[in-house]
């Protein structure tokens, strides 16, 4: 599993160049209150059930609020086969260092 930090996101995403898929992995009230946009929301209580709506090929951004869940969700794909890359300190990190408008919890 690698680590990523907001701000590179953040440049990975506005690179039409990049391909990957974000996962947030929080809760759905956590995800109502703020989240990146175009990331596809599993619950990591969910992920084992709908792990194949997952792409194998593409690299995995998992996020959830400070970036443990979504550390132990990402140990979890690798096992099957993913490229995980874990968001480092969260949507609070991305809240902070890249979209400071958005909500904090």
């Amino acid at each position: 599993m690698q680590s990523v930090s907001a701000k590179q996101l953040k440049m990975w995403l506005d690179d039409p160049a990049v391909e990957l898929q974000v996962v947030d992995v929080r809760e759905a009230w956590e995800y109502e209150v703020c989240r990146l946009d175009g990331s596809l929301h599993i619950p990591m209580g969910q992920i084992p059930a709908r792990i194949n709506q997952l792409d194998r090929s593409l690299p995995t951004v998992v996020v959830c609020h400070h970036g443990i869940r979504s550390a132990q969700v990402a140990v979890f794909l690798d096992k099957y086969g993913f490229q995980t890359i874990n968001l480092h300190g969260g949507i609070d990190a991305w809240a902070r260092d890249v979209d400071t408008g958005m909500a904090i919890y």
